[in-house]
């Protein structure tokens, strides 16, 4: 995984510790020594994640973090503290700032190196949902709505824990701000996950006889938690089992014994959190409703999809990562409106946008173009894998016959693909789209039911 990383410290020897790090593992590192310049690089670079140190002069990092937080350009910016105070009050006053995580010096590489993975990951679907959200906003879809949160919210929380005494303090720290269910069950708490009413999971890993990944992981693949945030209680001794937890999707963790405080201040920030994530997803669901989507088959329409095209490509350059463009026509399709009529074809085209959604990943763009021609753009994808989804998608289309509810009652079809990557940082949308309409062209001079690629 690529990400820039900002770290901020004012020892020298320790900012090239962890650049040397990081650069390692294939980061791209920039670095400051104070606060303010800290805050500058964040504003004007707009970096994946910071590691921050708390103990500088002038400006400590508490109130980088702060500033960073209360700024509307960089609060989105995940913060992780990386210092020698190792008390739970200076844990809870970094988590109070703003901070998503706070790092005892010497740090463990393994847990280091999963925590920012997980971060950086996080932050990516929050950055293709607030890019989608300006979008929006430029179309006049939504307006500039508000998205600060309740400073402290409350929520509804499912505890997963067999140990009577923790439960119990858990419980008694929590209840008076939120609605709290607990289970000491696997099994129990995954038949009431799936009406989706849950804010927040926190779940012991140490479990009897029961396994608290497997559990995390299943919660991670329930369409009703998808994106729900998961908090896990792990035991000092753990460290393997809590890199693996943040492998899989895990968003916080507390190690035993647990601080009331610490407690209170990471389900806040997880909340807080997940109420921005909602917000945006809400705003973009209500935009989608106006105006950005073709009512035939639900998938974004043209129009939204060149505005949004433009941002895609301008954070592609900005980052360094590639972007693929698919274009994708149903072959002979007027024939099919020809011979059976327009009903048919509407249902061939609801249809196959249904098998176009099920082959894409959520942060990939599936439009209809228009007509029967459909588009997917696909960010940090590069040509090669973007290909094999084509390819993959035309076979499915080939092999599976599209039921009808009129006759002829089913339908064999076949589809034609093009495909290309962006090229550089003077590669435009127009460009884009027209080597792939030429990839297309020839897909379909060639015999059609193939995956023609524009580099070939």
């Amino acid at each position: 995984m690529s990400a820039r990383i900002l770290v901020v410290d004012d020892i020298a020897a320790n900012v090239k510790l962890l650049e040397a790090k990081l650069s390692a593992e294939y980061f791209e590192v920039l670095t400051a020594t104070n606060g303010a310049t800290a805050l500058d690089i964040a504003n004007r670079e707009q970096p994946d994640l910071l590691l921050l140190d708390v103990m500088m002069p002038g400006m400590d990092g508490f109130e980088v973090c702060r500033r960073l937080k209360a700024n509307g350009h960089t609060a989105h910016i995940p913060v992780v503290m990386v210092t020698a105070l190792d008390q739970s009050a200076d844990r809870v006053n970094g988590l109070e700032a703003g901070a998503d995580d706070f790092l005892t010096k010497p740090v463990n590489d393994h847990a280091l190196f999963a925590r920012v993975k997980s971060l950086v990951r996080l932050k990516r679907l929050t950055d293709e949902l607030r890019m989608r959200q300006e979008t929006s906003e430029q179309l006049g879809l939504v307006g500039d709505s508000n998205l600060q949160p309740d400073p402290d919210p409350s929520g509804r929380i499912m505890i997963v824990e067999d140990r009577e005494q923790m439960l119990t303090r858990i419980m008694e720290t929590l209840k008076p701000r939120h609605e709290v269910a607990q289970e000491a069950s696997i099994d129990a708490a995954l038949q009431q996950t799936k009406s989706g009413r849950f804010d927040l999971f926190i779940v012991s890993l140490s479990l009897k006889g029961q396994d608290g990944l497997r559990f995390c992981s299943q919660l991670r693949s329930q369409e009703a938690t998808r994106n729900t945030p998961i908090l896990v209680l792990v035991e000092e001794v753990e460290s393997s089992r809590l890199v693996h937890a943040l492998d899989i999707g895990v968003n916080d963790y507390l190690v035993r014994p647990i601080d009331r405080n610490e407690l209170t201040a990471r389900v806040r920030s997880q909340l807080k959190r997940k109420w921005y994530s909602d917000r945006l997803r809400k705003n973009l669901d209500k935009s989608v409703e106006l105006a950005a989507t073709d009512q035939l088959t639900g998938l974004y329409n043209r129009r939204y999809m060149e505005r949004h095209l433009k941002t895609l490509l301008e954070r592609s350059v900005q980052d360094g990562h590639p972007l693929s463009f698919v274009i994708v026509d149903i072959d002979y399709f007027k024939s099919i409106n020809d011979t059976y009529g327009h009903d048919v074809g509407d249902q061939v085209l609801h249809e196959f946008a249904k098998r176009l959604g099920a082959n894409v990943r959520n942060v990939d763009l599936a439009c209809r173009f228009g007509g029967e021609e459909f588009v997917v753009v696909m960010p940090d994808t590069d040509l090669s894998f973007a290909y094999m989804v084509s390819e993959r998608l035309r076979a499915q289309v080939a092999a599976e016959a599209f039921p009808m509810d009129k006759p002829p009652g089913t339908l064999k079809l076949t589809i034609s693909v093009g495909v290309t990557s962006s090229e550089g940082p003077q590669d435009t949308a127009d460009q884009l789209l027209r080597r792939a309409d030429q990839a297309l062209y020839r897909a379909k001079r060639d015999g059609r039911n193939r995956v023609v690629s524009a580099a070939a």
